[in-house]
């Protein structure tokens, strides 16, 4: 299975569009479109290790800036007015997903966790 197809799942959950990229910043998989630039990548990327700077600055992810509502070192949350993303990190990757205001936060949350709980359990 290509990594693609995960991105896919998530769009397929109710996501604009999703990312797969691994811990040293590179883009495994992303949907049509979707851009993300190194520093923002390396700022999300170090938001697992410091929780507390993502909450207290924000990220932005493909140019848009986003309020942290949850950071910890496997999931990190963010809003912007009615849509918004869900990270989580896995052993070896960082899913993305950014969803939009069709789709509840609770919802994404659980489709993206579900992901990368399905990673996890591949070794991955």
């Amino acid at each position: 299975m290509s990594w693609q197809t995960y991105v896919d799942n998530l769009v397929g959950h109710g996501f604009a569009k999703g990312a797969l990229l691994g811990h040293n910043g590179a883009v495994w998989a992303a949907s049509a479109g979707l851009t993300l630039s190194g520093p923002e990548v390396a700022a999300l990327t170090g938001g697992f290790n410091s929780p507390n700077s993502v909450l207290q600055s924000g990220v932005t992810l493909a140019g848009t800036k986003y309020f942290v509502i949850k950071a910890d070192n496997r999931s990190i949350y963010g809003k912007q007015g009615n849509t918004g993303f869900c990270a989580v990190k896995t052993g070896q990757a960082i899913v993305i997903g950014f969803f939009p205001d069709t789709l509840s936060p609770g919802n994404a949350s659980k489709a993206a966790e579900g992901v990368a709980d399905y990673l996890i359990n591949l070794g991955y």
